[in-house]
């Protein structure tokens, strides 16, 4: 919502997890005509999103082939926010939906550089949390939208050993603890 894409814009998600094999499903469906190219560290991650119908996948310091009108970033970290900028067309928008940000990699917030990275009216917004009008905006378009997610289970035990794949890149869709 927050993109402002419309069908043929060039969209792009940075990172590939639990929300975004699910945003990109929705996109394909919404927008049939925009092309979907996705940043993301992991190798199989972007082999899944390739599967799932981007035309193009690579990694998050990647350029993308074409400059993109939108790119939504669910990662916690800082570096793919930078390289993202780098990737949007003039008066691009990049919108941040991440609950927090780590501080692992903050200091490559300092190779931003204005020319590169916001010039020409590039925009960034961000997600604060989902609303109840949100919901009730989604939910109609949810029960047309072939979404089909791709999910990996968890007893409740095992809960440390998802949690460190998750930290550690190892994710394919999503990760459900079961109680």
């Amino acid at each position: 919502k927050l993109t402002n894409i419309r069908d043929g814009d060039p969209l792009g998600l940075t990172g590939f997890g639990a929300s975004a094999h699910l945003v990109l499903q929705l996109a394909r469906h919404l927008f049939p005509s925009t092309e979907i190219f996705v940043f993301a560290r992991d190798p199989e991650a972007r082999q899944f999103a390739l599967e799932l119908g981007a035309v193009w996948a690579g990694d998050t310091t990647d350029r993308s082939p074409v400059r993109l009108q939108s790119i939504v970033d669910t990662t916690p970290a800082w570096k793919p926010v930078v390289e993202a900028l780098a990737n949007l067309r003039p008066g691009g928008r990049l919108v941040v939906n991440a609950i927090r940000k780590e501080d692992v990699d903050k200091e490559y917030l300092s190779q931003l550089s204005y020319h590169d990275h916001l010039w020409l009216e590039k925009e960034i917004k961000s997600v604060a949390n989902i609303t109840r009008q949100d919901i009730a905006e989604f939910l109609p378009i949810a029960a047309d939208v072939p979404i089909t997610p791709d999910i990996q289970t968890y007893k409740l035990e095992e809960a440390n050993k998802a949690l460190l794949e998750l930290k550690r890149g190892r994710v394919r869709g999503a990760k459900v603890l079961m109680m």
